[in-house]
């Protein structure tokens, strides 16, 4: 399903930043995290990993990149508009239960503690890449947790600035087609032979959508002028990436909602944002 919060942030407006930022290369973000190794006989241990926002992609380093080569030597490199990134919280939820021999009828609450931790560190977020892996990141600070997310948003948002569309192949009744998003028109769909348009819809007009969590996605639109919901199912072959494609080109159209939209970022997005943790292998 997709989803997005409908939180604006204070990110730059094209017209305001720096002539430098036009550069495909501008590093917004350069810092120390330590990633959570998947190995189940090791499940709490961490290693430290040094992650930049470099243009349009995100990249993992075991060092820091000191030259122009070791930018091609990360050890891995994700676009950052088909990989979405979540902050992982804690919170409590409250329940009410009635009480049974109560003849006033009276309320008892009781929380508990949900969270999406793994373990006890609390400054933690996650990856999930266009292919679907799930990356775990622990950094030791609030404020580093907070400087990340803004930089990951910031990145996201210049870079579908930049694109404007992003175009996938699809399958639709065992015919090839191409389903664009693009900034300003929406979705459009068309025959990728013939590149004849079979039918094309604004973001406003997108109500829902669900997937198969395999190749299907089904998009709920609603049509202008019947006002009635129709239903367009198509298969790709790069499902979390088209995911989150849609959830950046939306986050994007929200923040241009802002009219406050021009904000601090403007200054931290010219020079990158840093952070930094130890660089010792450990357990927790």
């Amino acid at each position: 399903m997709l989803t997005f919060e409908r939180k604006v942030r204070q990110l730059p407006e094209a017209s305001q930043l720096p002539d430098e930022l036009d550069n495909i290369h501008v590093i917004v973000y350069m810092g120390w995290t330590e990633e959570r190794e998947q190995d189940s006989l090791q499940d709490r241990m961490y290693t430290p990993k040094f992650l930049a926002l470099r243009g349009s992609s995100l990249y993992k380093f075991i060092a820091p990149p000191v030259t122009t080569w070791d930018w091609t030597r990360a050890e891995k490199t994700f676009s950052v508009y088909e990989i979405m990134c979540k902050i992982l919280k804690e919170w409590k939820q409250r329940e009410s239960k009635a009480l049974k021999n109560s003849k006033n009828k009276q309320v008892k609450e009781s929380f508990h503690q949900d969270s999406d931790l793994l373990d006890r560190r609390k400054h933690c977020f996650s990856v999930q890449s266009e292919s679907g892996e799930d990356l775990y990141f622990s950094v030791e600070l609030e404020s580093d947790l907070t400087l990340w997310e803004k930089a990951f948003q910031t990145a996201t948002f210049l870079e579908v600035e930049r694109i404007q569309c992003k175009t996938y192949a699809c399958v639709l009744e065992s015919h090839l087609m191409g389903l664009t998003i693009d900034f300003s028109m929406g979705f459009v769909c068309f025959d990728a032979a013939t590149k004849a348009v079979l039918w094309r819809y604004k973001f406003s007009q997108l109500k829902g959508s669900s997937d198969d969590g395999k190749s299907k996605i089904k998009f709920l639109f609603q049509n202008q002028d019947t006002k009635q919901i129709e239903a367009k199912e198509l298969e790709f072959s790069n499902l979390f990436a088209v995911l989150h494609c849609i959830h950046s080109f939306f986050a994007a159209k929200v923040a241009c909602l802002d009219p406050l939209y021009v904000g601090s970022q403007a200054t931290a997005s010219a020079a990158p944002t840093t952070s930094g943790t130890g660089k010792l292998k450990y357990t927790t």
